[in-house]
């Protein structure tokens, strides 16, 4: 098991890391360049994003034949870590959420038309996009196979009817991947379609607001009304939605643990400087026993949520859908997240839990962690049934 990064990787990790502390750190350093939803404001964003394409740092992620790097999940794990580091940081490179899973699962599976339609935008920084799943109660939430709104066929068009809620960036959205109920099949009655902003028959209800800071476009509700979709614009075939989801949901769920990761490592260099200067009894912080167990504990945990995302990376690089080991890096890394910043505020006292620090904006960040892409709880439930089918396996070398 060799961890060392190839010569390319670890060139573009650097870069990334040179093009964070250089250009993104300082505009992060002034919350007058944070919107009203404490993201950054688009007309700062526009010029970093420009940078980042002449640096040769755009979309990792994608091919390069599309305007991307052509980095593999390992790749993207070591680089999205760099850009975590600061809050403002992987939009500046199109690698955030909700944009990264949908450019994932759009070069994967969609027809090279579909692809010139609805991929190449996102890629090149034009419009932004939206993953439509998760329902109000008693609709899907992390069971997909509860899904409510339907899609019933007329003609060679499909008609979307239903609500969704807690849709990330559907606000500022122009490309929607959807997903609807078009049969009772428990495992192909889910099928996956593209629609555009501008079409009629939908409408956003509400942006709903949330404890901690929002992604562009926030968090919405949603409701369908007779939405008309042409079936050129239907993803995969007819049933293969919840096979889209879960080729999605499993790369766009390590990306966060990548970008975690990148934030939790930030949150301990908060405390650096002021454990460093700051005298307590006689003895700088940073020289106190108990000050040390809580940072190294901490270290010790975003070192194991770090491992498993990467090894659930290979997982995924080598063609395996590496289900049981993001369920774990999902787990792991969002209670490291939590606890390197709790710990961080900890340590710095009054000053972390103010505005004076982005701190207390990762706190507030951080709690949707264990939520996300599917609660820790249902993760677990996951690793159990994998556990009870595979017995001592579970534990293979492979």
């Amino acid at each position: 098991m060799d961890f060392t990064l190839s010569p390319e990787i670890e060139d573009y990790r650097l870069r990334v890391r040179e093009f964070v502390a250089e250009y993104i750190r300082p505009i992060e350093a002034d919350r007058a360049n944070m919107d009203e939803h404490e993201n950054i404001r688009d007309d700062v964003l526009a010029p970093l994003r420009d940078k980042a394409r002449q640096a040769g740092l755009w979309a990792l992620q994608m091919p390069k034949d599309r305007g991307g790097q052509g980095l593999p999940i390992v790749g993207m794990a070591a680089c999205y870590e760099e850009m975590g580091r600061s809050i403002f940081g992987p939009v500046c490179f199109n690698s955030a959420a909700p944009d990264d899973g949908n450019m994932i699962l759009l070069n994967r599976v969609a027809t090279e038309a579909q692809k010139e339609r609805w991929l190449q935008p996102i890629i090149d920084g034009k419009v932004r996009s939206s993953f439509v799943m998760t329902e109000p109660m008693p609709g899907s939430g992390s069971d997909p196979s509860a899904m409510k709104t339907t899609a019933t066929r007329k003609g060679d068009s499909w008609i979307i009817n239903g609500r969704k809620w807690f849709i990330t960036g559907a606000g500022v959205a122009q490309h929607f991947i959807l997903m609807a109920k078009t049969s009772n099949d428990p495992r192909k009655g889910l099928t996956a379609f593209l629609f555009d902003a501008d079409q009629p028959g939908w409408e956003i209800v509400r942006r709903i607001p949330i404890m901690g800071p929002e992604e562009h476009g926030g968090h919405c509700e949603i409701h369908f009304d007779g939405l008309e979709i042409k079936d050129e614009n239907r993803l995969m075939e007819v049933g293969d939605g919840l096979k889209a989801t879960q080729i999605r949901l499993g790369t766009a769920r390590l990306t966060h643990c990548m970008r975690w990761t990148g934030m939790a490592k930030r949150a301990l260099e908060e405390t650096f400087d002021y454990i460093g200067k700051r005298e307590s009894f006689g003895l700088k912080l940073a020289d106190h026993e108990g000050v040390q167990w809580m940072l190294g504990e901490a270290a010790m945990q975003i070192d194991i949520g770090r491992l498993l995302t990467m090894r659930a990376a290979a997982k995924l690089d080598s063609g395996d859908f590496a289900r049981k080991e993001v369920s774990m890096a999902k787990i792991v890394v969002a209670d490291a997240l939590h606890k390197a910043i709790d710990t961080a505020i900890q340590l710095v006292g009054a000053r972390g839990y103010s505005k004076d620090t982005p701190l207390e904006w990762m706190y507030r960040y951080a709690r949707q962690a264990r939520l996300v892409d599917g609660a820790s709880e249902t993760h677990k439930m996951v690793l159990a049934r994998y556990l009870l089918n595979e017995d001592i396996d579970f534990w293979s070398w492979d």
